[in-house]
């Protein structure tokens, strides 16, 4: 069983400390380190991807975990799913259509870039609700690790 709830605790980490280490750390850095904000784009987009793929593993991990140990009705498994919604809407909602808004070009005052930048307002409010979430789990996690929900 320690090693269940071990397996718990690494699999929050990576995930919930992956994304407070990208979204408020290196992508700020980035922004404020590279003269191309383009490039800067490019690089936290790709992190950013990749942590989305790694929430999703993860994520889905823990939920089974969490529903066949404690049944569906556990209060974490809500948490975990509206992670998992809130992942997969940006990921694969909106990041699709600001790609497309990209390859149509921005241009500065475009309708084009209004609505861009209308969509990265939406995903970076999904992504601070998701990583506010994930510090609750965490918080969660730590008082209740050993025992149930």
């Amino acid at each position: 069983m320690r090693f269940v709830f071990a397996s718990e605790r690494i699999l929050i980490t990576f995930w919930v400390g992956g994304m407070w280490t990208i979204g408020y750390m290196v992508a700020p850095i980035l922004f404020s380190v590279l003269d191309d904000r383009q490039l800067a784009g490019f690089i936290a987009g790709h992190m950013f991807t990749a942590m989305s793929y790694v929430g999703l593993v993860c994520g889905g991990l823990l939920l089974i975990g969490s529903i066949y140990r404690y049944g569906i009705r556990n209060k974490s498994n809500y948490i975990l799913i509206a992670m998992l919604v809130l992942v997969a809407v940006g990921q694969f909602v909106l990041q699709p259509m600001m790609a497309d808004l990209k390859v149509q070009g921005l241009v500065e005052g475009s309708e084009a870039a209004i609505r861009f930048g209308r969509l990265h307002g939406v995903s970076s409010i999904l992504f601070m609700v998701t990583s506010l979430a994930g510090l609750v789990l965490v918080i969660g996690s730590a008082k209740n690790s050993g025992s149930t929900n």
